[in-house]
């Protein structure tokens, strides 16, 4: 049976000015479903995608993501960390596979029998993740959005190559809930 990742019920927004945003709002999403939220300028749409991400706790009625599920959001105009290069950028969406590998490489470099199952538990996982091939992966993502080249700064970005930045460190945390606002 399919199992509900997403529940609204009965959702109400209104703005500290007393204007009432969203109204109502019914919701409950199956894993895997595909959904656009269609609507004027100012009708709530980016309101509502918000407070499906969990960045705007201020409304009535309920909002939750199920147990176990998580939510990516890539916002209209997503901010990225200035100083950082694309490729560090989209490296944090990996940044907990890259630490198993720099664990293995340093049991590796120092094996013992003290290390032993802590090694072999790492080689499994690493095994079952793929990720010997995680810079391949990488690289693969990057080629597949056009992204700018990798040592180049984020700052330096137009808009439209932020985006696509963001939305490849997005894709590659593999959220079970992807909103594009």
């Amino acid at each position: 049976m399919p199992q509900i990742i997403y529940t609204m019920k009965d959702l109400r927004k209104v703005t500290p000015q007393g204007k009432e945003i969203l109204k109502g709002i019914w919701l409950s999403f199956f894993h895997g479903a595909k959904i656009g939220v269609l609507g004027h300028n100012g009708a709530g749409k980016s309101t509502l995608l918000r407070i499906m991400a969990g960045l705007d706790p201020d409304f009535d009625g309920e909002a939750f993501v199920n147990e176990g599920y998580d939510v990516g959001f890539l916002p209209q105009e997503p901010v990225l960390p200035a100083g950082k290069t694309v490729q560090e950028v989209v490296e944090e969406a990996v940044v907990d596979k890259k630490d198993v590998l720099a664990r293995y490489d340093e049991l590796a470099a120092n094996y013992s029998e003290e290390t032993a199952d802590e090694f072999a538990r790492l080689q499994d996982r690493i095994d079952s993740q793929n990720l010997w091939e995680l810079d391949r992966q990488l690289e693969i993502a990057m080629d597949a959005l056009r992204l700018p080249p990798a040592d180049q700064e984020v700052s330096l970005l137009s808009g439209g190559e932020k985006r696509r930045v963001a939305l490849c460190k997005i894709l590659l945390q593999q959220p079970d809930l992807l909103l594009l606002d």
